[in-house]
């Protein structure tokens, strides 16, 4: 997504490949060590469930300006990448397992949220908390 919030700049380049050939490098990972029996929704699923709290787990005792700054340390920073990357190559499995289609997925949500938030109420919803409160699962 090019679309950021925060103060870390986007860094995505035009030579970053797209989720496709990701998915396909992913497969002919997977394949060349015969690995896909053991990639099933619920493998995957759960695996996906780790690696996102092996993310979670950097900012665990951050104070919300410490997570702010976290990419400021190259170690830290790599370790983020890192983390993002396995819980990007874990959903992406996921998907090409069940044959969801990401973008298209991610699209039809943004549009069903738009719906369900109009940006009208966008502000009254900031004063009852966190915006993540209001985060449909």
């Amino acid at each position: 997504m090019t679309e950021h919030h925060g103060s870390a700049p986007d860094r995505h380049h035009e030579s970053s490949p797209d989720l496709d050939t990701l998915r396909r490098r992913l497969a002919e990972f997977a394949a060349a060590r015969d690995w896909q029996p053991f990639h099933t929704p619920k493998n995957l699923a759960a695996a996906l469930s780790v690696e996102a709290s092996e993310l979670l787990e950097i900012f665990q005792w951050l104070t919300p300006e410490e997570s702010a700054r976290v990419m400021a340390d190259p170690g830290t920073a790599e370790r983020v990448k890192d983390e993002v990357a396995d819980v990007l190559a874990y959903l992406l499995q996921f998907c090409d397992a069940l044959g969801v289609d990401l973008p298209a997925a991610l699209s039809a949500k943004i549009e069903r949220n738009e719906q369900r938030f109009p940006v009208a109420a966008g502000a009254s919803n900031m004063r009852q908390g966190s915006p993540d409160r209001h985060s449909p699962e």
